[in-house]
């Protein structure tokens, strides 16, 4: 019973952490603050009581629209807490309670930040990658850290390695073939998982991309004409995958596919 109460408790700081992650995802690259500014209704400016801003169930309470305007809300604040949310389960069932278990959660919530807006706005924010990368680095010193050094190591091979891919990718197609924010966020994942599993989260960053633009060719030909989706939230979830398998994963790989 105690076990239950705590998965329900990490659950729950979740979706409230998950929160404020749908704060960052609409205000960050609409450059609206986001520090001290109560929540207001993207329609009609409302200030958003806090009885109506309860993670998933105001939601639901208020069928999905606004309490004032009655504008529809957006099916994607629910989803975004309970993304938030599962995860910090997921993570916590996987690490238990160690330090570890808070760092991925802290990466966690930037990740999904990350994932909408750069899917929004084809953009990775500064202030999301580079504060991180302290971050990284500096939890890398922790209890159960894996070191500072090899935390630099993870992300010069993170950085580096999207650096050198851009610069082979404007000299191939005579354009701009990665944004800078890319390489800052990869940057930012090395410091916190390390050189080996960086490589892993490209390798399955480009398996899911492959995937999902095979399907968009196949079954969305508007889609595929108008839209071209970022390489942002297919690291994200590369990383995601990364942080919960990532070591059954490279250990897969080392111990019983090459020996095959």
């Amino acid at each position: 019973m105690a076990e239950i109460i705590l998965y329900i408790g990490i659950t729950l700081i979740g979706l409230i952490i998950g929160s404020f992650v749908n704060v960052l995802i609409y205000r960050i690259p609409r450059n609206i603050g986001f520090v001290w500014s109560r929540s207001f209704c993207p329609s009609c400016k409302a200030q958003i009581k806090s009885y109506d801003n309860i993670p998933v169930i105001s939601y639901l309470i208020l069928g999905g629209k606004c309490r004032h305007c009655k504008a529809i809300i957006s099916w994607r604040y629910p989803l975004i807490e309970l993304l938030n949310g599962l995860g910090y389960l997921l993570l916590f069932i996987y690490y238990g309670p160690v330090v570890p278990f808070g760092v991925a959660c802290f990466l966690t919530s930037v990740l999904i930040a990350i994932f909408f807006i750069d899917y929004d706005f084809q953009i990775i924010p500064d202030i999301l990658t580079l504060p991180a990368v302290i971050v990284g680095l500096g939890v890398s010193l922790s209890p159960g850290g894996m070191g500072v050094v090899a935390s630099i190591l993870g992300l010069i091979v993170g950085g580096g390695a999207l650096y050198l891919l851009a610069i082979f990718g404007d000299w191939l197609f005579k354009k701009e073939s990665m944004g800078g924010g890319d390489i800052k966020m990869a940057a930012m994942l090395g410091a916190f998982v390390g050189w080996q599993k960086i490589i892993l989260v490209f390798f399955l960053a480009a398996v899911i991309g492959l995937v999902v633009s095979l399907i968009i060719m196949l079954f969305s030909k508007t889609l595929r004409r108008t839209r071209m989706i970022p390489f942002g939230p297919f690291l994200a979830t590369a990383a995601m995958i990364a942080l919960l398998y990532g070591d059954k994963l490279i250990k897969f790989y080392l111990q019983d596919f090459l020996r095959q």
